[in-house]
């Protein structure tokens, strides 16, 4: 497919469902670029860390439920395409909600087709995932002509639900409009690999969290394991190309547009291992890399069992204190199992040919996570934090509460190596005199080298000691 750059966007209304999120930021800001007459960001949120670039490039913010007829028919009414990105259950504590999966990945789907050809939009492309076909095993190099997996037998809500939906999306093609006038509903669904760039929101956050306390003790899976990842920007490419694939009144195409009714698997043509893709990253950030390796039969045991402490933890999914699991079944399975596919199809019918390169991605990501880290908090791993806490809580303990639980034991512990209460008492009273310095000075410090996280550094200074002032030193040299 040879077209020009902007064909089928100048003078066109857009809308892209999740269009507050990563990829749907990046993809209302290059509609914008290549001309287009309205783009509609239509998200669940009010705000998100790019909402104000939007808004300053002239994209109208709808915020809404994708589950609510009422609040996609307003969204969707009056456009000529339609970028369906928004979904639910990715990764995380998400993937537990079974309910707002499917309601989100289906429900809001089938709204959006019933919008779709209420008002006669004629375009409409939809993001899927590799999880339409892959479900825990091995494929190397697959192509569009794969099977989808069964849905009865997918490891998650989340694959089951999005394969459901792009079948519904595809199924679509084709379909005419009620007013009967010759014009068609024309559907294309992207499979894009795990997505990375500066400000990726689901993987990466969690990914260096669990690095920075010391959570990624292990890889998963054999070295030789490997797996696809895209750019956004390449991916923002691919979606482009298809909704131009879905034009019907190209000449020489007998109006029957080439991506119409079609899939397409879309990556950066690299696969790899993805600790080995995740390590330049890890270390340009001073964080420790895995070095032993766990089988995916004891990965799937340990991922099998956070997914039954986290569903006993249900009605807490959503409450900020509760921290993200440290891998579940599905996400083994990502890791631990080798599946890529060709983009050759993408290739020879959209035109699509990745324009960054996985180095250049990375150094892009890397400069944003570097940049990131300058203006965060910085500190120690929970080890340190373990030492740090449970130390000074125990030796108060010690020196002051009577004997109730694992006092006594302590206590008789500590009057081994201090022989008396009052070098106890001592100790604890001096102990928190020089915690208490070193947050003052962490404090005094950070006024000069971050002020921003000035009273954050004095707060963690004083639970740590200088196992958090060591990094405010290290900061100040640099």
């Amino acid at each position: 497919m040879h077209l020009s750059e902007n064909e089928g966007i100048e003078a066109n209304t857009f809308v892209v469902t999740g269009g507050l999120g990563f990829v749907g930021s990046a993809l209302c800001l290059e509609l914008v670029r290549r001309g287009a007459r309205q783009v509609r960001a239509f998200d669940l949120r009010h705000t998100s860390p790019w909402s104000d670039d939007l808004k300053n490039h002239g994209v109208r913010l709808i915020q809404g439920d994708l589950t609510r007829k009422k609040d996609v028919d307003k969204a969707l009414r009056g456009a000529d395409c339609v970028f369906h990105l928004a979904s639910y259950g990715m990764s995380g504590k998400e993937m537990l909600q079974f309910g707002r999966v499917d309601e989100v990945n289906i429900s809001g789907t089938c709204l959006v087709l019933e919008a779709c050809l209420e008002f006669e939009i004629r375009r409409l492309v939809y993001v899927s995932t590799y999880n339409v076909v892959f479900g825990g095993k091995e494929i190397v190099n697959g192509n569009e002509s794969l099977p989808y997996f069964p849905i009865d037998d997918h490891f998650d809500s989340y694959g089951r639900s999005k394969s459901i939906a792009e079948q519904l999306i595809l199924k679509h093609n084709g379909r005419p409009f009620k007013k009967n006038n010759g014009k068609r509903l024309y559907t294309c669904a992207i499979r894009p690999a795990a997505i990375y760039g500066p400000g990726e929101e689901r993987h990466f956050p969690r990914i260096v969290s669990f690095a920075k306390l010391g959570l990624l003790p292990f890889k998963i899976g054999d070295s030789n394991v490997k797996t696809d990842w895209v750019y956004v920007d390449n991916l923002v490419l691919a979606i482009i190309l298809a909704s131009m694939g879905l034009l019907d009144d190209i000449p020489k195409k007998g109006g029957h547009p080439v991506a119409a009714g079609q899939p397409y698997f879309i990556s950066d043509g690299y696969p790899i291992n993805s600790f080995e893709f995740l390590q330049p990253l890890l270390r340009s950030l001073d964080y420790d890399l895995p070095k032993a390796a766990l089988s995916v039969s004891h990965a799937l045991f340990l991922g099998r069992m956070f997914s039954a402490i986290y569903t006993v933890l249900y009605p807490w999914l959503n409450r900020w204190w509760l921290p993200q699991p440290l891998i579940l079944p599905a996400e083994v399975y990502k890791v631990g199992v080798t599946h890529y596919f060709s983009f050759l199809k993408a290739k020879e019918e959209l035109g699509y040919v990745p324009m960054v390169s996985p180095r250049e991605g990375m150094a892009a990501t890397i400069s944003y996570w570097q940049e990131r880290k300058r203006k965060a908090l910085d500190g120690p791993n929970i080890y340190a934090w373990l030492f740090a806490v449970v130390g000074m809580i125990s030796l108060f303990g010690v020196a002051y509460l009577p004997d109730i639980g694992p006092v006594p034991l302590l206590r008789a512990i500590s009057l081994f190596f201090f022989r008396s209460m009052w070098v106890i008492r001592a100790v604890f009273v001096l102990s928190m005199a020089a915690h208490l310095g070193e947050g003052l000075y962490a404090w005094h410090l950070a006024k000069m080298v971050d002020p921003a996280n000035a009273r954050a550094w004095f707060w963690q200074t004083f639970a740590l000691g200088f196992f958090s002032l060591r990094f405010l030193l290290k900061r100040a040299k640099s």
